[in-house]
C-alpha cells in the first residue's frame, strides 16, 4: 500500500499526479487526511481523503509519500503523529518519498544525513546533512526519493512507479499517458534506478 499524507495547504499537483500514476501502474494508493476528511490544497482544491492518519497500517505500507506546499509541510511538521509516522515508516524500511518543501521534513528528522536529495529552490538551508543536487528533478538514494517541485510531479511519480515495480512498468505508464513523447524519460531509465 502507498499512503500519500495530506495536510491543509498541500500542493495538489504533487499529491494527485503521483497518486494517478501509481494507480495506473496497478498499485494500491490511499490518500491520508491529517486533521479532517476533506483537505484543502494550496490552490483551493479540496480533496476527500480515503482514511484518517490514525487508520494507517504501517505493516501494510510499501511507501509513504509526502507532497509539498509550504503550509501543508508546516502542518505536518507541527503534528507529532505525522512526524512519528514518517520516522516509523523509515525505521521499518518502507520507501519514503518527498517533494518540494517536504524533503525538509526528512532533514528535520535527520534522515537525509549524508544522502543525495533535492528540494524546492531556496529550501537548501533547511536540508542540513543532505547533499542537495539542485540540478536534478528527482533523486533516489537508498529508500528515499525526493523531488524538486510541482513541475517535477510526473517524473517524481514515475520514479515512484519504477521503485515499487520496475523501470519497464514506469515506461509503460509514461507511454500510456504520452508523457515526454519522443524523449528519454529519466525516471523510466534503468540508469535512474535507485542509487
Amino acid at each position: 500500500m502507498v499512503y500519500i499524507l495530506l495536510a491543509d495547504g498541500f500542493e495538489e499537483m504533487e499529491a494527485l499526479a503521483p497518486a494517478d500514476l501509481l494507480r495506473r501502474a496497478g498499485l494500491s494508493v490511499s490518500l491520508v487526511g491529517l486533521d479532517a476528511p476533506v483537505i484543502c490544497g494550496s490552490h483551493g482544491i479540496s480533496v476527500t481523503a480515503d482514511l484518517p492518519l490514525e487508520q494507517v497500517s504501517l505493516e501494510e505500507t510499501d511507501m509513504l509519500v509526502l507532497p509539498g506546499g509550504t503550509r501543508g509541510v508546516d502542518h505536518l511538521l507541527a503534528s507529532p503523529a505525522a512526524m512519528a509516522l514518517i520516522r516509523s515508516a523509515c525505521d521499518l524500511g518502507c520507501w519514503v518519498a518527498a517533494i518540494c518543501a517536504a524533503p525538509t521534513l526528512l532533514a528535520h528528522l535527520g534522515l537525509l544525513e549524508n544522502r543525495r536529495a533535492v528540494c524546492y529552490p531556496g529550501f537548501e538551508p533547511k536540508m542540513a546533512g543532505a547533499q542537495v543536487l539542485s540540478q536534478r528533478q528527482v533523486v533516489t538514494d537508498g529508500r528515499f526519493i525526493t523531488g524538486r517541485a510541482a513541475g517535477s510531479s510526473y517524473e517524481f511519480g514515475l520514479q515512484l512507479v519504477a521503485a515499487l515495480t520496475s523501470p519497464m512498468k514506469a515506461e509503460e505508464v509514461r507511454h500510456a499517458i504520452h508523457y515526454r513523447d519522443g524523449e528519454d524519460c529519466p525516471a523510466c531509465s534503468a540508469a535512474q534506478a535507485p542509487l
